[in-house]
């Protein structure tokens, strides 16, 4: 018998499907045509299919030739086997096979959707999807649980790693730097669990999250100085708060003739300068051995002459070895990592450190922060589903045992409208000359620091009390 529709034929998608996507209407609905008799027929034409088809002929053509293929021999089998089907859902039949044996099966059509932000599958009859922050249940399921299986492998596969009983949980990445967490059973009750953070076709810029609201002009203009001038800064922000298209954002206003080394768990940042080097990380083999850590990255990248290190989430010991690096020479070395508000952020790198096992005093280690950071960017997804900036917060020096911050900008929530969603401003804190004044002074920003500065010191006067 087959291991499910969505069994590995040729390992590798030979490229995304083209189909187009469907009206989110379509999507968002309960999907009451998909009947069992219809997953009969597709079961019936899928054997035959295999059967008929040469798979190493196949894995030879191009994506397009190969489905056009699949077509003509699944068109040829409904014809001999006399399947009685109308135009419009023999169409979306041979949609379903083809995309289970060139792509990711009832999963295309969401990947061909730009507007959705999370698939989440929990199990092979719930599919969830996020749209403009608000999270929507859809009608796509897949035939069972050993088909979505399938795919998951099919997924890890592509980047070197693999998920099952013994290696149940797994990180990895799509073709277009979409970022996947895939879960099994036995840790996963239900079946499979998928969550594929999807990445945007069109590349976010500030100018962009000006426009949506996320940052006011001024902000956004002291967040590109703060890019430019090799300011060392942390992005601290919840799950889904926008931490990595931030610092995608940054990242752009970094000079062209600059080194960058970028750490991740699963690559997903798309610098868009000439001179990069991604390192990513590896988890154990079978036997246990072969792990690669971010510590371990970060630790290398200091001998590969980096001029500025990115590290996609700090989340563990490396927050040392990023500290130190901010610290030797690394100017603009960025990272992202989880927290609340910038206080808590600082918090939270005193307590990795701390449980990396460094038996360092307190003091010394807030100074050391002191001494590495000099900026925190705090985003926020907020209950009606949009993202904020909420901070734009400088980091001083200590004061007895204490950091001290400084806010350059604040978000304040002033209420909500009548469609449910949030009413809020952005202020400066009228600070006239931050702490990387003299930086920016060294980079030839100032004018346009202190313009940008000034201009936010109007706009907020001119704001209702």
């Amino acid at each position: 018998p087959s291991a499910g529709l969505g069994a590995p034929l040729i390992s590798p998608p030979l490229a995304p499907v083209k189909a187009g996507p469907p009206p989110a209407a379509t999507l968002l609905a309960t999907d009451n045509r998909r009947s069992e008799s219809y997953y009969e027929t597709k079961g019936t034409v899928f054997s035959a299919l295999i059967e008929a088809i040469d798979l190493a002929q196949l894995a030879r053509l191009d994506a397009d030739a190969a489905r056009e293929e699949i077509r003509d021999i699944v068109n040829e089998i409904i014809a001999i086997k006399n399947i009685v089907m109308s135009i419009s859902e023999q169409e979306e039949l041979l949609d379903d096979i083809c995309n289970d044996v060139l792509g990711y099966g009832p999963l295309e059509p969401l990947l061909a959707r730009d507007d959705i932000a999370d698939i989440m599958v929990n199990g092979s009859g719930t599919v969830y999807i996020e749209v403009a922050g608000k999270i929507h249940k859809t009608g796509i399921r897949f035939r069972d649980n050993q088909q979505l299986l399938n795919i998951c492998q099919r997924i890890v596969s592509q980047v070197g790693r693999r998920v099952d009983e013994s290696s149940p949980i797994c990180d990895a990445r799509l073709a277009d730097g979409s970022r996947v967490n895939v879960i099994v059973p036995p840790l996963s009750i239900d079946g499979p669990a998928l969550t594929i953070r999807k990445f945007t076709k069109e590349k976010l810029t500030l100018e962009q999250l000006t426009r949506f609201g996320s940052i006011t002009p001024e902000g956004g203009e002291i967040l590109k100085i703060i890019g430019r001038c090799r300011v060392n800064s942390i992005i601290s922000g919840g799950t889904g708060s926008g931490k990595t298209t931030l610092l995608n954002c940054l990242t752009r206003y970094i000079d062209d003739d600059e080194r960058i080394i970028t750490c991740e768990d699963a690559a997903e940042l798309q610098l868009q300068q000439p001179h990069v080097v991604r390192l990513e990380t590896r988890p154990p083999n079978i036997e246990g051995e072969g792990q690669v850590t971010m510590r371990d990255l970060v630790k290398n990248c200091l001998r590969m002459r980096p001029e500025r290190i990115i590290v996609g989430e700090v989340r563990g010991p490396e927050a040392f070895d990023l500290l130190q690096a901010m610290n030797t020479g690394h100017d603009g070395s960025m990272g992202t990592l989880h927290a609340n508000s910038p206080r808590e952020a600082l918090s939270r790198m005193e307590s990795m450190i701390t449980m990396g096992g460094f038996s360092l005093p307190s003091r010394t280690i807030r100074e050391m922060i002191c001494a590495s950071v000099d900026v925190i960017v705090q985003a926020a997804r907020l209950r009606d589903g949009s993202r904020r900036i909420t901070h734009i917060t400088e980091v001083l020096g200590m004061e007895g045992d204490v950091i001290i911050t400084q806010d350059l900008f604040l978000y304040e929530i002033i209420g909500e409208d009548a469609s449910g969603n949030l009413t809020g401003r952005h202020r400066s804190t009228g600070i006239g000359r931050p702490r990387f004044w003299e930086r920016a002074r060294y980079y030839g920003e100032e004018k346009r620091l202190a313009a940008a500065l000034d201009a936010a010191e109007i706009a907020d006067e001119s704001l209702p009390r």
